[in-house]
């Protein structure tokens, strides 16, 4: 086989150094980024390695916060600052607010038809609208507020039997558990811990290789003659797209035909019920006409981009907290003087109304660890200028949120947990501001905002009421190394011994 790929390989050189050799004169004539040195064909990917987040630091510290790098035929600019970012998030917000095409986002978006990876247009736009009318806004965030403390309450019975025990705890899975009940309940109407159609141990497995499979693929880099086609196909990396998805849209199947069926337990219509009963009764002039694949697309987004984000935050506050005693007592004495030492029943979301320290905290975290730290990425419409530099249209565009929250021009101590720094502090995450971008900014910005920091800090509130939490070997260090594709979790799972608090 490797002897074909590299007759193939042979074949196709003449065709590939003459495009490269075209692109190149093009080029010249255009006032570009700066690159790092590029090899032929493949450009820069010999020096992505790892991580790619962290690759992209290292390149934007060595070469700047706006860099142009090639991955065979792709360009791709890459956008490490915070002014760099506002202008590619709102000044120039219109001209590509899309998205690139490649072999993995057409099929997990089933051509287009869903929110996260589906391009920009006229169906685009309704189909986002429909989906934050109908479960994103903050009215319909707060009608789950029941969801999330019923959830809460039995995370905290089940950590409290351990405590008892003297038990240490996987806090990575609980924590995984806790924002998969509360999705699950909220979005599909069903429980997670019940439903018959997942493997409760595999779909934390399931969600991180769907992932793994939803970046650029080489059928995307070396479209020429088929070359990246036949590589991926050699790889088996068409085959792992194809069954990753194929086992993410039987259980969509599934949870659809529980709600047409009534196969199941709900409290109330939801979501899904809505959207269903939506589609046969649209007009035939409607521009817009929703169809399974969007419902199935919007399902995908919530269940693939709500679940582990919002378990990861409070994984890596958690991390954080118990690294940095000083925050963690200043945190712990916040929520008891202001909640009280007499022990309550059932935390509230009424109660994270009185906790500032709480949400600076979270604010903190969410700086230094962007659950997802480079941004989806979008696509040039047109010729724009950025930063003084062309970027020609079909350019892909990166903004790496994780370089951009740890910018030592723009934060003091960059790589150190002070929720004090925002204090009085005009920057935030709601995408306002560009000195940190943890849900994204500008059209294409992260709709779930309001319902993950909900589960975040109700989550985190009832654990540090109820719980000290501390390593479970004394003067063992934290290990905070990454793991991850699209998103980041900590790689080595966190394990905590919770003790009841008197």
């Amino acid at each position: 086989m490797s002897i074909i790929l590299c007759f193939f390989l042979f074949l196709l050189l003449p065709a590939l150094f003459s495009l490269t050799f075209v692109k190149n004169i093009k080029a010249s004539k255009q006032n570009l980024p700066p690159s790092p040195p590029q090899l032929p064909i493949i450009g820069n990917l010999h020096q992505l390695r790892g991580l790619f987040h962290r690759c992209l630091h290292h390149l934007f510290k060595k070469h700047g916060s706006l860099i142009l790098l090639r991955l065979g035929v792709l360009r791709m600019v890459v956008i490490s600052s915070s002014e760099a970012a506002e202008e590619v998030l709102k000044t120039h917000d219109t001209e590509c607010c899309t998205r690139p095409v490649t072999m993995a986002s057409t099929v997990f978006s089933r051509n287009g038809n869903d929110i996260g990876f589906g391009e920009y247009g006229e169906a685009w736009r309704e189909l986002r609208k429909l989906a934050v009318r109908e479960f994103f806004s903050v009215t319909k965030v707060r009608s789950f507020r029941y969801v999330r403390e019923e959830e809460c309450d039995l995370m905290v019975k089940q950590l409290r039997e351990l405590a008892l025990k003297q038990s240490p705890v996987n806090l990575s899975k609980t924590l995984f558990c806790l924002t998969a009940s509360i999705v699950f309940r909220s979005a599909l109407g069903q429980s997670f811990l019940e439903n018959k159609h997942i493997d409760k141990e595999g779909i934390e497995e399931l969600m991180l290789e769907a992932h793994s499979n939803m970046t650029f693929n080489l059928t995307d880099m070396f479209p020429t003659a088929g070359l990246g086609w036949f590589m991926d196909f050699v790889s088996g990396k068409r085959k792992r797209l194809h069954d990753v998805f194929t086992e993410v849209d039987t259980f969509l199947n599934h949870i659809i035909d529980d709600h047409q069926s009534k196969n199941f337990t709900q409290d109330r219509p939801d979501f899904i019920d809505y959207l269903l009963e939506m589609i046969p009764k649209q007009e035939e002039n409607e521009s817009f006409k929703l169809t399974i694949d969007h419902l199935k697309g919007i399902i995908q987004d919530i269940y693939l981009a709500g679940v582990d984000t919002s378990s990861i935050t409070m994984i890596w506050t958690m991390a954080e907290l118990v690294r940095n005693p000083r925050v963690m007592k200043k945190v712990q004495d916040e929520i008891h003087s202001c909640i009280g030492v007499k022990h309550k029943e059932r935390i509230t979301e009424e109660d994270l109304d009185k906790l500032q320290y709480l949400k600076l905290v979270v604010q903190e975290s969410l700086r230094l660890h962007p659950p997802v730290p480079l941004l989806l990425p979008r696509e040039t419409m047109s010729q724009i200028k950025i930063q003084g530099y062309d970027i020609p249209p079909k350019t892909i565009l990166v903004v790496n949120a994780w370089s951009i929250g740890r910018d030592p021009k723009k934060w003091k101590d960059p790589e150190e947990f002070v929720p004090e720094r925002f204090i009085n502090c005009p920057v935030d995450y709601k995408g306002h501001g560009f000195e940190m971008l943890p849900f994204g900014s500008g059209r294409r910005m992260c709709p779930g905002m309001a319902s993950g920091i909900a589960t975040v800090e109700l989550g985190l509130l009832n654990l540090l009421y109820y719980f000290d939490c501390g390593l479970p070997e004394e003067g063992k260090d934290m290990d905070m190394e990454e793991a991850g594709v699209l998103t980041v979790v900590k790689k080595v799972p966190l394990e905590l011994l919770p003790i009841l608090r008197q």
